[in-house]
């Protein structure tokens, strides 16, 4: 048994939000994996794009950043040199330049301190349960997968927790721009050009970096200096700081990116034990290799960053294909975590896979996900003490996928429990 089979026709509209409302459409890229690895794609709304859908291929392309840039935009949509510079973080950056300000913010992302957070993690999850599980149905991704890293998210920026629910609203409308129930300015629904030198080309960037600048004046006047955005605004060795419009980029990006996509790897997660039962005995019964390696599986399942574009510094060729300097290319993770030829029964979840060459963390070049080591403690504290609560979990209803192209993620996931 899966837990999921795609649909798709095998052609499906990569461009299209929705296309992936449906789930990614895994059938297509099977197919370009096999027939045309390297694929043009028009696009109606700008610069058409190569799809990388290989594995190998989109691990060799990635180290090579200086042929493969980040430093023109990491979504398929065009903008302009003045747009780019206005909403870029670092994630749009190469090196030198990437590291300079990943070095600021590192230390406060890394697997010793992270693991500090352990029992906090656990007494959060333990506290999210008991109130989830006080029904035996609901919406696991509503009531368990979006409660986790929001509340963790107050921890790491420092934010007072009653602020957490707007924050996370604001960063849904930021990352799932794509997606009517998370916004009122839909990308591709409506004329958002008044937005353009925002955040996520969206309104709620404007009102996140408002209240980061209230958040930090406070944090200023009273000597606070909790939380990872004390660390951002420090100087460097050279006594540089980051401007005013980075800072508030920076902001956007941990609101943003350290909420969906843990929230979306744990509500797959949850959904992957609906249809495969054995997961909570396995879970249950596991030990301490178990849960090594069980994180990174559930994260491969749930591939939350379909993919990061990249746009061509030199000409360059593969696979018989001639992409010229200037061109857009978009390695497709989410392809990536399904490639047969590295995963073996990549539609099954495989909790003790070893090795994982997962590309979730965009694992092999300068851009390794910042948070993966707080992604994985997440998942393995919520995943160990949901499955010492039940004796079953089963769907109850169909679940929802997000209209995004982008963000991959179970919107809601009703189900029904029994417990121990």
């Amino acid at each position: 048994m899966t837990v999921w089979t795609p649909t798709d026709d095998g052609f499906a509209d990569l461009t299209s939000h929705d296309t992936f409302a449906q789930g990614a459409p895994h059938n297509t890229f099977a197919r370009l994996r096999r027939e045309d690895p390297v694929s043009w794609t028009d696009y109606d709304q700008g610069q058409g794009f190569w799809s990388i859908t290989r594995h190998q291929d989109i691990t060799e392309m990635n180290r090579n950043f200086a042929v493969f840039s980040s430093a023109r935009g990491i979504r398929m949509e065009d903008q302009t040199y003045e747009e780019y510079l206005a909403r870029r973080t670092f994630q749009e950056t190469d090196p030198p330049e990437h590291m300079k300000t990943r070095i600021k913010v590192a230390k406060a992302f890394s697997k010793p301190v992270v693991a500090g957070f352990e029992q906090d993690l656990r007494d959060l999850s333990n506290q999210i349960l008991d109130a989830a599980l006080s029904n035996t149905t609901f919406d696991a991704t509503k009531d368990i997968a979006r409660q986790l890293p929001m509340l963790m998210l107050g921890r790491i920026l420092g934010t007072p927790e009653k602020d957490l629910p707007w924050l996370v609203e604001k960063g849904d409308a930021l990352i799932a721009n794509t997606d009517p129930d998370f916004t009122d300015h839909v990308l591709d629904q409506m004329t958002t050009d008044e937005f353009r030198m925002m955040p996520f080309n969206s309104p709620a960037g404007a009102e996140l970096y408002a209240y980061a600048k209230e958040l930090m004046a406070h944090k200023n006047a009273t000597g606070d200096t909790d939380g990872v955005l004390h660390l951002i605004l420090q100087p460097d060795k050279d006594g540089n700081t980051i401007s005013e419009e980075e800072f508030r980029n920076f902001f956007c990006l941990l609101v943003a990116a350290g909420n969906d996509t843990t929230r979306y790897s744990i509500a797959a997660g949850i959904q992957a034990m609906c249809h495969q039962p054995e997961l909570l005995s396995q879970m249950q019964q596991g030990g301490d290799d178990l849960w090594e390696l069980a994180p990174d599986e559930i994260i491969r399942w749930a591939t939350p960053a379909l993919y990061f574009r990249r746009t061509l510094t030199q000409d360059f060729e593969a696979h018989g294909k001639q992409m010229k300097e200037g061109d857009k290319v978009l390695f497709w993770w989410s392809s990536a975590n399904r490639d047969d030829t590295v995963f073996d029964d990549p539609f099954r979840v495989n909790l003790m896979r070893s090795p994982n060459k997962h590309m979730s963390f965009g694992q092999s070049g300068p851009h390794v996900c910042l948070g993966m080591w707080l992604a994985r403690l997440e998942v393995r504290v919520l995943f160990q003490e949901l499955c010492k609560r039940l004796k079953k979990i089963e769907p109850d209803g169909k679940h929802k996928f997000l209209r995004s192209n982008f963000v991959g993620g179970i919107k809601e996931l009703p189900v029904r429990v029994t417990l121990q």
